[in-house]
């Protein structure tokens, strides 16, 4: 199984939120189970964190076994663009302003969906509801 990874579970491991040490456990029990991948959306957002240097990122990342996808498949270009233009519909329907900064989450969402098993995140209801057919953990 092949378990790809959001950015939001970086921070709060990072940030020791109280969250962190089931985190960590989940890491550790997807790890058991196959792979652990992060996009290159994510690769790139976990950057932003405060005090955190690109080293330590190669650091962590090797640690935990965690690769990165730095190719994204036109597959997943495709799912993510189709799967925008509902939520961009959605939200012009409900009265909304058009779609907000969010595409990462769809990128990130079509990668888990096309190239891994799974994702792992704190996010569920934006997956749950722009990607049923995703497993999330």
């Amino acid at each position: 199984m092949r378990t790809a990874i959001d950015a939001n579970i970086f921070s709060a491991i990072w940030s020791n939120e109280p969250s962190a040490p089931q985190l960590a456990e989940s890491l550790a029990a997807a790890r058991a189970n196959g792979a652990l991948v992060i996009s290159g959306p994510v690769f790139a957002e976990i950057h932003g964190y405060p005090r955190i240097t690109p080293d330590m990122i190669w650091e962590f990342l090797q640690q935990a076994s965690i690769s990165i996808d730095f190719r994204l498949s036109e597959n997943v270009w495709r799912e993510t663009g189709i799967r925008f233009a509902r939520y961009a519909a959605r939200r012009r329907k409900s009265g909304g302003a058009g779609p907000r900064g969010l595409l990462s989450d769809f990128i990130i969402g079509a990668h888990a969906l096309i190239q891994a098993d799974c994702l792992l995140t704190l996010d569920r209801n934006i997956f749950l509801r722009d990607f049923p057919d995703l497993r999330l953990i």
